[in-house]
């Protein structure tokens, strides 16, 4: 089964992250896989580009949560349900992780502008918007977050495949732990959680932080 499964994937990204955590909790281990390097480029390689993100046989997706979804609407009994049965938890789910996406644009907003545009040519009003952009954005989400919960309850849902990876890699990137205490256990509450902890990203185990931008956040 899960050998006519192909994934694109890069350390650290959490579209690619989520990704892989979904195979985890479905019990999908053992799909076929290629790591890209972007720091080489690899993943804007035409004959990366020309082909989808995951196959499944024929079958083609590109997206994420598109991923994410197809393989719990195809695998719904294996492994971790991760769309609740009943409707008012379906919809909680659903909101938070379409939340998750507006938090992870909020970042790649700041990231991609703090890294692409040289500090002496950075315009300190678009620095300064993004910056505040991503700090309602965290603000918000330390308002959703409940102490020795996952996002959408205390079951581990979708919700939690789309947002975790973002989290973490904000507390990679130097979030203050006092500033956002809650957000801050609940990335500890999810770290050692048995799929997290076998997609982990390669090159944070191997070497520390080497920034710390988020940390005025």
């Amino acid at each position: 089964m899960a050998e006519d499964m192909f994934l694109f994937w890069g350390s650290g990204s959490p579209p690619c992250w989520r990704a892989m955590i979904a195979l985890e909790e479905k019990g999908l281990q053992g799909y076929k896989n290629k790591l890209l390097s972007f720091e080489k480029g690899e993943h804007k390689q035409p004959e990366v580009l020309e082909l989808p993100a995951f196959r499944h046989g024929e079958k083609k997706v590109n997206e994420s949560l598109a991923i994410c979804m197809y393989l719990e609407s195809q695998f719904k009994s294996r492994g971790t349900q991760l769309i609740p049965d009943k409707a008012a938890d379906q919809a909680l789910v659903y909101q938070r992780a379409f939340e998750g996406l507006v938090l992870q644009q909020k970042l790649v907003d700041l990231l991609m502008y703090a890294r692409h545009v040289p500090e002496e040519e950075r315009q300190e009003t678009t620095m300064k918007r993004n910056m505040e952009a991503a700090s309602a954005e965290a603000q918000l989400w330390e308002g959703h977050v409940q102490e020795g919960s996952c996002l959408a309850g205390k079951d581990f849902t979708m919700a939690d495949v789309v947002v975790y990876p973002v989290v973490a890699l904000m507390f990679r990137l130097g979030l203050s732990t006092e500033k956002y205490p809650k957000l801050s256990q609940y990335n500890d509450f999810l770290k050692d959680r048995p799929s997290i902890k076998a997609t982990y990203p390669p090159h944070w185990l191997e070497s520390p932080p080497t920034s710390d931008l988020l940390k005025s956040l």
